[in-house]
């Protein structure tokens, strides 16, 4: 497949072949019979070669990359060429027009007619339908406006050569003015197709947002999960390429990664949308009608860079009680730790009122362990032993899957048990905290153990 670069330039530097020879024929022959209306055609030819070999050049320049001095790459050096290319059609048209009247003040000879001009005309038309289609097509496929210049261009050719054949069929009807007019009409047709192709690119300059392109976008972020809102959207074109910067609402109680996933998400999203798209995305935190009490107390332990778990809130109706573990450096002095708890109360306080009644467990930061080495087979199946004895017959049964690793700071134990189905978790909890507790006291080498509950086997 044809990538985007290739097939623009490719597209460009055969169009700068067909109008060489389309201009060179035209304007040979119009000089030949004396038609102001042939040579302003091919003048509009000639200058559609130096505009093609201008979008030649600069689509090879334009699909360059962003660098240190181009953050948002090269694109609008098409739409620089393209209004370079305007100029020179406003150019030709005045000086047609000019021409034009002076001929129909003066009363310049009618030109000699063959049938020359006529055949060169229809293959003209042929030869510029046929490119004109070509190139609209390369420049929706890679958005490139330089292209679309160029289409406009040929696309007049067209609507040039009509007039032309009319101006030249009028001549042979007996009126002398036909050429002349023939040529206004050239150059009233220039003169549209340049203001059109104005508007557009000069509204790319100026950074005008494109038709629909901030409804996409917005909806594109709005409908991606986590989401919440969007706050802001600003989208501009550079060359084909979409550049969008968005301010979203996300909650405030996901983690960092994601958050990250959310932009990718909306990246995938607004591509999908608009095509080629370059999404700046920036997440806003919030905190949602919805937030829970402990969900709002885990957002400010987080923001103060603290380990917090078994949080608990009471609501007492006139006073809301709220207790948390603290985990802090285990050799941290009881003063330091004392203070980062004093201040993390406070913080909450500050969130909720200073009504609230909060208690903080200061417990040691359960630290890296070591690598560790499995146990051997003889010390597993003792352990396993006792953790069936501990279950018993109990809620807790089907001990298995029992692993045991040996580190410098004591033995680590994962094991895997059942309980039925309807049981609720608290009491899985307590009966599986139960059989730890007992494997610790029989075993003081143990420093961890690790369950796994899972329901019966179907």
């Amino acid at each position: 497949m044809t990538s985007s670069p290739t097939l623009k330039t490719n597209v460009a530097a055969i169009s700068i072949f067909a109008s060489a020879g389309m201009a060179a024929a035209k304007f040979a022959v119009g000089i030949a019979i004396g038609s102001l209306a042939l040579i302003s055609e091919a003048l509009h030819s000639s200058v559609d070669v130096i505009a093609t070999v201008i979008t030649w050049l600069v689509v090879r320049v334009s699909d360059q990359p962003a660098d240190a001095e181009h953050h948002y790459g090269h694109g609008k050096f098409e739409s620089l060429s393209a209004l370079f290319v305007i100029a020179l059609l406003y150019v030709l048209a005045g000086g047609i027009l000019v021409e034009s009247w002076s001929r129909l003040s003066e009363g310049a000879p009618p030109p000699t007619l063959s049938a020359i001009p006529f055949v060169v005309l229809v293959i003209d038309i042929a030869v510029n339908f046929w490119r004109a289609r070509a190139l609209h097509r390369a420049a929706r496929a890679t958005r490139s406006q330089a292209l679309a210049a160029d289409a406009l261009h040929f696309a007049s050719d067209v609507l040039g050569s009509t007039a032309v054949i009319i101006g030249l069929v009028l001549t042979g009807m007996g009126f002398a003015w036909g050429d002349s007019v023939a040529a206004i009409a050239v150059a009233v047709m220039i003169s549209i197709i340049g203001l059109r192709l104005g508007r557009s690119t000069i509204e790319t300059l100026l950074d005008r947002a494109p038709e629909g392109a901030f409804e996409k976008a917005t909806a594109a972020i709005r409908a991606v999960p986590g989401v919440v809102g969007v706050e802001r959207v600003r989208v501009r074109m550079v060359g084909p390429t979409h550049f969008i910067d968005a301010i979203a609402k996300v909650p405030r109680t996901y983690p960092i990664d994601r958050v990250e996933a959310i932009k990718k998400s909306a990246q995938v999203a607004v591509s999908k949308a608009l095509g080629d798209a370059d999404l700046t995305f920036t997440a806003v935190p919030v905190a949602r009608d919805n937030e829970s009490v402990r969900e709002r107390v885990m957002v400010i332990a987080r923001n103060s860079g603290l380990a917090v778990h078994h949080v608990t809130v009471h609501d007492l109706g006139e006073k809301l009680i709220v207790s948390l573990d603290l985990e802090v450096d285990g050799d941290m002095e009881l003063l330091a730790a004392h203070d980062i708890a004093h201040d993390l109360e406070h913080s909450i306080r500050e969130d909720f009122g200073e009504d609230v009644e909060v208690d903080t467990h200061i417990e040691p930061l359960e630290p890296e362990l070591p690598h560790g080495t499995e146990a051997a087979p003889e010390r597993v199946e003792v352990i396993k032993a006792a953790l069936m004895r501990f279950a018993g017959n109990g809620a807790i049964h089907d001990i298995h899957n029992v692993r045991v690793r040996d580190t410098d700071a004591g033995e680590i134990v994962n094991f895997h048990c059942r309980a039925a189905r309807s049981l609720s978790v608290i009491k899985v909890h307590e009966s599986v905290d139960e059989i730890e507790r007992a494997l610790r006291r029989a075993f003081p080498s143990i420093k961890r153990v690790i369950s796994h509950a899972e329901p019966p086997r179907a």
